[in-house]
């Protein structure tokens, strides 16, 4: 009988023994996946285990080094020269940093996070990474998705369900690509319209940031975490930084941003930290941190190294048990001694540091404070603990790779339609003489201004790159081609600068904008972003409200100075950072849809007026707080 068995089994039985015993090994190694690990079977890799157990045997295998990984958060660039490094060095999450985008495709950036996700599959424990990413109105990383609204347009529209859609929307469009977190919702409360981050904000009412919060981030986290169309969101930037005060920062070119919030605790609670409490409550995943300081009578503090705000208050009282992520950089700024820096924030209850760049420095030193005790392991194990939580709960362990199936819906008819009704829903009517508006649709209009025919203004900062682009970033409709599709029978003449004749034309429309920015004071210096009409679109007014009945849009991501512009305009509308679908500003200008926004922040009648808000003794704005006409 055995003349007849196959070769490898008329081995003597000592061989035979051996390669029984070898099989049995490798089967166990792959069902435990710990190299090395006689514990036995490793439970946290059972899908069906509670998380709280999964991460508590996956925290006993764990070393102290691959702990101090799971902590660490590196920018692609830092890393895409050594990628072996992401396995080596138990990395626990990479970022894109808000650089340029990196693929064009959905498929491309499934293969590039895939990539070093496989690197991260490859390490001792094959605990997955977390790709976090600023999906802020939208996938603005990736040519094609939709780019909604930014949050101040979204606060005029006074509708938290439409925010959740959007934030839906964008989930599904982020997570298709590989992505599985985004640094978003800004839940911050802006008070001094100066601050170059306002655009972000719902509002300067902490009501309005407490409505919206909610929704939103279950818009992004969906029913179930896992699922392909959700991402883990963020409530950023704990807590105070839309209060930053004038001067108050020790960078120049950041004046508001990176600066002092001076305040009382009780305004701190009710403005500012109200809203967290709110995306606490909705279970936001992740939490990000303020560069800013705050002062409530001691002196200033970084937040970063507050462990008042953040222990204490954040994940004491409010019950936070996601974990929190330091902004980027942000760490180094509570000290100019780096370990000191390190040593404080971690105690503070930073769990995870966007590093970005510097990654074996920051392992080394953090390595160092636990071995020196000044850092206790218990305060990395919590940590720890935190980020793999949410790990498990987005199913890593069980789908680490880029599922691509929604890749098709990117950038689909529906979710433009969705964009276009956000934005409709944004325009805010603030003059409307002989009720010039809405137009008939059959007119002939000369149109001008700078945001007219730029997709890249009427987007704004955080689309396709940090800044933004004045040039065309992604697809989209301008709002002159909004225009056009809105009303195909008006004769539309234009003219940038407002150059050419205006002619026997019926109405004018002159869309003025600022540039694309991000952060500080506008990212450019004051002189460039200084909240006032640029003096090219200043002499479009001019010349076109002269000449016949006007309309003049504002695209911004604030309140702009133009109280002295208005002499000879008859309709003003602020349609804020509208996003990718200029059709939504052209609805209610043709009366597709009414006007309905409403002023989430307050429009002042000179910037010196700032900071201005509802509720202020002397108040006497252009525009109060919550001031919109109403159109049938």
């Amino acid at each position: 009988m055995g003349a007849h068995l196959p070769p490898a089994l008329r081995r003597p039985a000592v061989l035979w023994t051996a390669l029984i015993a070898a099989l049995a090994a490798a089967v166990i190694t792959v069902l435990v996946v710990v190299p090395g690990d006689d514990t036995g079977e490793a439970s946290y890799l059972d899908p069906d285990a509670p998380i709280a157990d999964r991460v508590a045997d996956l925290l006993g295998r764990m070393t102290i080094e691959e702990k101090v990984g799971q902590m660490t958060q590196v920018a692609v660039p830092a890393i895409e020269g050594v990628p072996a490094d992401i396995g080596d060095l138990g990395i626990g999450s990479l970022l894109n940093g808000g650089s340029d985008a990196l693929r064009d495709t959905p498929e491309a950036w499934a293969e590039m996070i895939d990539g070093f996700q496989s690197e991260a599959m490859g390490s001792r424990l094959r605990i997955p990474l977390m790709y976090g990413i600023d999906a802020v109105h939208g996938n603005g990383a990736l040519p094609g998705a939709v780019i909604f609204p930014h949050n101040i347009g979204l606060g005029a529209a006074h509708d938290p369900a439409l925010a959740a859609e959007a934030a839906a929307i964008t989930a599904a469009e982020t997570r298709a690509t590989g992505v599985h977190w985004t640094f978003a919702p800004c839940v911050c409360v802006a008070r001094d319209s100066r601050w170059g981050r306002t655009y972000e904000s719902f509002g300067e009412d902490p009501g309005l940031a407490v409505e919206y919060a909610g929704p939103v981030v279950e818009g992004y986290q969906g029913e179930d975490l896992a699922a392909n169309g959700s991402v883990l969101a963020t409530a950023k930037h704990y807590a105070g930084d839309g209060g930053t005060a004038l001067g108050s920062s020790t960078t120049d070119d950041y004046l508001l941003d990176q600066g002092v919030t001076t305040l009382t605790e009780e305004e701190l609670r009710s403005i500012h930290l109200a809203p967290f409490k709110a995306a606490v409550d909705a279970g936001v995943g992740s939490v990000m941190v303020s560069f800013s300081s705050t002062d409530l009578g001691d002196g200033p503090l970084k937040t970063h190294g507050d462990a008042y705000l953040v222990n204490e208050v954040l994940k004491g009282e409010l019950g936070f048990d996601g974990f929190v992520v330091s902004d980027w950089q942000g760490v180094d700024q509570v000290s100019e001694d780096y370990a000191e820096a390190v040593r404080t924030s971690i105690n503070a209850g930073v769990d995870m540091v966007m590093v970005p760049f510097e990654y074996r420095r920051f392992i080394d030193t953090l390595l160092a404070e636990v071995d020196s005790g000044g850092i206790g392991e218990e305060r990395i194990d919590d940590a720890v603990s935190r980020i793999l939580t949410q790990k498990f709960a987005l199913g890593l362990f069980e789908q680490p790779y880029a599922d691509t199936a929604g890749a098709a819906e990117i950038g689909s008819a529906e979710h433009r339609e969705a964009a276009r009704r956000a934005a409709a829903a944004s325009q805010t009517l603030l003059r409307n003489d002989d009720g010039l508006l809405p137009l008939a649709g059959d007119e002939s209009i000369y149109l001008a201004g700078s945001g007219a025919d730029s997709l890249g203004r009427q987007m704004g900062g955080w689309t396709a790159s940090w800044q933004g682009s004045v040039e065309a970033v992604t697809e989209g409709t301008s709002i002159r081609a909004g225009l056009e599709a809105v009303a195909p029978d008006a004769a539309i003449a234009y003219s940038e600068t407002a150059s050419e004749p205006i002619g026997d034309a019926d109405v004018g429309i002159v869309v003025v904008a600022e540039d694309p920015y991000a952060e500080g004071i506008g990212d450019a210096g004051a002189g460039a972003h200084d909240m006032r009409v640029s003096e090219a679109d200043a002499a479009a007014i001019d010349t076109v409200c002269a000449a016949v009945a006007c309309v003049v849009i504002v695209v911004s991501g604030r309140p702009i100075e133009i109280t002295s512009h208005l002499a000879e305009v008859d309709a003003l509308v602020a349609a804020w950072l509208p996003g990718s679908e200029g059709t939504g500003v052209a609805d209610p200008l043709f009366g597709e849809t009414p006007y309905g926004g409403r002023l989430p922040v307050t429009w002042p009648r000179s910037n010196d007026q700032e900071p201005m808000n509802v509720g202020d003794a002397a108040y006497d704005p252009l525009y109060p707080f919550g001031f919109g006409l109403q159109t049938a």
